[in-house]
């Protein structure tokens, strides 16, 4: 398929759309910050923002895209289910506080953000099979346009799937050059799970690698943007975050080149300092 701009979508297994390339607000604070960003990526044609309630931002968010004026059917929204909120009555209750932040009717992906909170490690299985359940009936209700995951690995996968109704329509995972997880990409693209990549500059390393530099000269294009086209092309969904006009505009301009082949397995294998996925068996939070 090919892709002319930010906005345009990625259909997911239930038929939903989901625009190419997101926006990030993770460190996006509370406030003028993050309703300050999230209005000038709108303006300059973001169509997917992605908050958490972790976040602690989802009230600008909902705030800025409001003030936007662009109608809210227009507009892919995702939020996150936090870990202390894991279980049944708890993920109900987490996801119409976040409804409440963002004073919207409904959220066009809902997550749940780590599989195995240290406070569910005893019982992480039945705790996602009880949130998932939730998730369903509320998608189910049509509050939720798509349910999904992050975080998750093959075998927390495996486990959910033994009880839901609903596979995962997105795993959104961290994505960068040098960091591909290959496990888990290649189970999410063999079950028709989308994959959205988080920190896909790899929280800036990308951009002391001199080969990356050299190579962005070739194509007459920016850092971000070369790694931002290295996840297109690789079918991910990549989130980029910034709160710099200047930098938000440059993330939107991907779609007037291609990296060759040779240029995308080099981007893939490099070893650019980006660091490890975290463990989401061991996070202590």
């Amino acid at each position: 398929m090919q892709l002319y701009s930010v906005a345009d979508g990625l259909a997911c297994r239930n038929g939903v759309s989901i625009p190419c390339v997101g926006f990030g607000t993770w460190l996006a604070e509370e406030g003028a910050m993050a309703v300050n960003a999230v209005k000038k990526a709108l303006e300059l044609g973001f169509r997917h923002i992605d908050t958490a309630s972790y976040y602690g931002n989802e009230k600008s968010v909902g705030q800025a895209i409001r003030e936007s004026g662009i109608p809210r059917d227009e507009l892919f929204v995702t939020t996150k289910l936090w870990n202390s909120d894991h279980g049944y009555h708890a993920a109900k209750l987490a996801f119409e506080r976040s409804l409440a932040a963002l004073q919207m009717d409904y959220v066009d992906l809902y997550l749940i953000h780590w599989p195995n909170p240290a406070a569910f490690r005893s019982h992480w299985q039945e705790s996602n099979a009880e949130t998932w359940q939730a998730m369903e009936e509320l998608y189910q209700a049509g509050k939720i346009r798509a349910i999904g995951v992050s975080n998750f690995m093959p075998h927390h996968l495996d486990a959910l799937l033994c009880t839901a109704k609903v596979v995962p329509a997105v795993n959104q995972i961290r994505l960068c050059p040098g960091s591909v997880q290959p496990e888990v990409t290649h189970y999410c693209k063999a079950h028709q799970i989308l994959l959205e990549g988080y920190s896909p500059l790899g929280g800036g390393a990308v951009f002391q690698q001199p080969e990356l530099k050299q190579m962005a000269e070739k194509y007459g294009k920016s850092i971000s943007q070369l790694c931002l086209r290295w996840h297109i092309q690789n079918g991910f969904i990549p989130l980029p975050k910034s709160v710099t006009p200047e930098r938000i505009f440059e993330n939107t301009q991907l779609f007037d080149f291609s990296l060759s082949d040779a240029d995308m397995n080099f981007i893939t294998q490099i070893e650019s300092g980006c660091g490890a996925a975290p463990e989401p068996d061991q996070v202590d939070f």
